[in-house]
């Protein structure tokens, strides 16, 4: 029982850092695929009408 005693503060330490970079990496990645949106966008590349949904499909005719 010592043993969880010593360990369960760092398990519990690391579990909160692990959530937190994932959220920040996925939040990172959102901001990353949106902006190369704008920028596609702007660009011309693609039309407002052919932009990607959330779950990487297109809107517009394939």
């Amino acid at each position: 029982m010592d043993y969880v005693a010593v360990l369960l503060p760092s398990m519990v330490v690391g579990l909160i850092f692990w959530f937190a970079m994932k959220s920040i990496f996925n939040a990172d990645k959102s901001e990353r695929q949106a902006e190369a949106r704008a920028q596609a966008e702007a660009d011309g590349i693609i039309s407002a009408a052919d932009t990607l949904r959330n779950d990487g499909h297109s809107n517009g005719p394939n």
